[in-house]
């Protein structure tokens, strides 16, 4: 921290924030007695707060955003002269940022061909499920109208996306919800026992797993399922990766009863599961829809993104006499220009300090601690993901893996904290399974900044548990 902050300003600042600011995810009473914490400075994985306390982000921002870390003055500059030259024009135009990053994203993405501009994650999967909805009048008479997703998946905040959302405690007191969106069930093979899939492993783990999608795609009748929505690696229902075999049957499946595949790349992509651009591309997926947020621009300016094939595309042109036949839809903030014009350099980044590759090589070194720290404590149950995109399950034990409670889980999150560390947890999102540390360091994280993060959880732990 360059130390340049008045006390006095900073005072303001805070007393502004106790009586103005309402916070995402937060419970506002104790700041009547305490004060919220600001973050004033960020640097490469540190950041400071009004007090000047320093701490490694092993979060990318609280969530899952700065991948390519704080203080970029390159993307900085580019967005300061992009404003420069035009700031906004509705994306019924174009711009010079958004058709170069268009076309700099789709050249990472083989078999997509066409990039919508948005402003959340949230709204680019809307944006996918209003697609699926066109297309199903246009094309099946109105009939394959219904949206699949997952338990313990998520994708956003608004009503229309809560009600693809598979995570019960965030939905809990905001029904009733949209209609014709359909749960499937999760694929966590730790707790395949809830699945009725205890005597598999593995392989065959996987593809039953998926066959359970079979199952409701044949309850609800094939000729009404338009979609089925995914995150390639669930996020904060529990950092989940799909067992083998899962992906595959998946895509058959998708394909026997013509269900588009929506995958949900807001957490994993631009880089967080290492290796490959996007986390779909580690299983040989093939989608129709990709929607994608936090790591585009790294945070550096607001952009999401929905990206379809030409296939998909193509519905939305093919009759010009019928003035109902486009995407009739716009995203105000989808044309603004600092957001493809940070998203080039923050992808220019990646490609030149070879992040994708030490995202892997990090991710796998925290894997490693992860399952040191396993080993020495027993609250830990399980540790699991990909890349730079962790999560170490807490359970009282491990025989009947009974969760840890979230009180407990919260105070080893709050340890972290004090030793200048911050780390996440699944947050009120999943009733009695709020049980999971989630890391998510960003891609140019080291060696020293990983066991530095893995330490302070080894330590929280023993203090919480013992």
């Amino acid at each position: 921290m360059d130390g340049n902050f008045n006390k006095n300003d900073l005072e303001r600042v805070v007393s502004a924030d106790k009586a103005h600011v309402w916070h995402h995810l937060t419970q506002h009473k104790p700041f009547e007695t305490g004060e919220p914490r600001i973050i004033i400075e960020g640097k490469d994985m540190r950041v400071w707060d009004q007090n000047g306390k320093e701490y490694i982000d092993a979060v990318s921002g609280a969530v899952w955003t700065v991948n390519v870390g704080y203080g970029r003055k390159r993307i900085a500059d580019a967005v300061h002269a992009q404003l420069m030259k035009v700031c906004y024009f509705a994306n019924s135009g174009g711009s010079i940022p958004g058709a170069l990053f268009a076309e700099k994203l789709i050249d990472k993405m083989p078999g997509m061909s066409r990039v919508y501009y948005t402003n959340s994650g949230s709204e680019a999967n809307e944006k996918a499920f209003k697609m699926v909805r066109q297309i199903a009048h246009k094309k099946y008479g109105g009939k394959k109208t219904k949206i699949l997703y997952r338990d313990r998946d998520y994708h956003g905040s608004t009503l229309a996306a809560m009600s693809a959302g598979g995570q019960d405690e965030r939905n809990m007191q905001y029904g009733p919800f949209a209609p014709d969106f359909v749960r499937v069930p999760h694929c966590m093979e730790y707790r395949k026992h809830e699945l009725g899939l205890e005597h598999l492993s593995g392989r065959e783990f996987g593809i039953a797993a998926a066959n359970q999608i079979e199952d409701v795609i044949l309850r609800e009748g094939p000729e009404t399922v338009g979609s089925l929505c995914l995150e390639p690696v669930t996020a904060g229902g529990g950092v989940i990766e799909a067992p083998e075999g899962y992906w595959e049957r998946v895509q058959e499946i998708c394909k026997q009863y013509n269900v588009l595949l929506h995958i949900d790349e807001v957490v994993c992509g631009v880089g967080r599961t290492g290796t490959e651009w996007f986390g779909y591309q580690h299983y040989g997926i093939k989608p129709d829809f990709v929607t994608m947020a936090k790591g585009v621009a790294s945070g550096y300016a607001a952009i999401a993104c929905m990206v379809t094939t030409e296939e998909v595309f193509a519905h939305f042109k093919d009759n010009p006499d019928d003035k109902l036949n486009h995407f009739r839809d716009i995203s105000t903030f989808g044309g603004c220009t600092a957001g493809p014009a940070a998203a080039l350099e923050n992808m220019a980044i990646i490609e030149e300090e070879n992040l994708l590759e030490n995202c892997t090589v990090m991710g796998e070194r925290m894997m490693g601690n992860l399952q040191a720290l396993m080993e020495k404590h027993e609250i830990i149950g399980d540790v699991r993901g990909k890349g730079l995109f962790l999560g170490a399950e807490l359970v009282t034990n491990r025989e009947t893996k009974e969760p840890a409670d979230e009180k407990d889980v919260m105070a080893v999150v709050a340890e972290c904290g004090a030793q200048g560390v911050i780390i996440g947890a699944a947050n009120r999102s999943i009733p009695g399974r709020n049980n999971v540390l989630c890391f998510s360091p960003a891609l140019i994280a080291t060696a020293e900044d990983i066991d530095a993060i893995t330490d302070a959880v080894d330590k929280a732990l023993t203090k919480v548990f013992g």
